[in-house]
């Protein structure tokens, strides 16, 4: 008695998994019929943002972000190609300000509050070449640091 009851039991346990193993083809099947939709990205629309150029005497960087502070995105004339000297050029920042644009066009950007920093040559040209390429400018400030009797100087040099 004993014998056939483990082998009714057997056979319920093998009869469950080709159950279980019957469900999981089906679901594969009705998986393959209906295929999964992508959602497209909605990209921010942005109205106002602010552009950061900053301009040393051997490069030229300039990113643009929102009015939060998030950056959306920037270049400098080192990432696009140019090397050494040619860094600090005023054809090399409007180079950059080329590239950036293009990349910031997407989110629909009009009107820029432009901010400079440094004393590069590339100053002018930045800001001449986002005008040029469609931003409308509200605003330019020039925020570059100056020292109000700061360092100590050198001693005199005697010869």
């Amino acid at each position: 008695m004993t014998d056939n009851t483990n082998v009714k039991k057997k056979d319920v346990g093998t009869n469950a998994v080709e159950e279980k193993s019957a469900d999981l083809k089906t679901e594969e099947k009705t998986a393959e019929k209906t295929p999964l939709k992508k959602s497209k990205k909605i990209k921010r629309q942005i109205q106002r943002g602010r552009a950061v150029v900053k301009c040393t005497y051997n490069n030229t960087i300039v990113s643009i972000a929102d009015i939060g502070g998030n950056v959306l995105a920037w270049s400098s004339a080192g990432t696009i190609g140019f090397k050494g000297a040619k860094k600090s050029t005023p054809y090399a920042a409007t180079q950059v300000v080329g590239h950036i644009s293009e990349n910031v066009k997407k989110y629909g950007i009009r009107d820029l509050e432009v901010y400079v920093k440094g004393v590069g040559s590339g100053r002018e040209a930045a800001i001449r070449a986002l005008s040029n390429n469609g931003f409308n400018l509200v605003l330019i400030r020039d925020e570059t640091p100056i020292p109000h009797n700061g360092c100590r100087p050198k001693k005199p040099r005697r010869v």
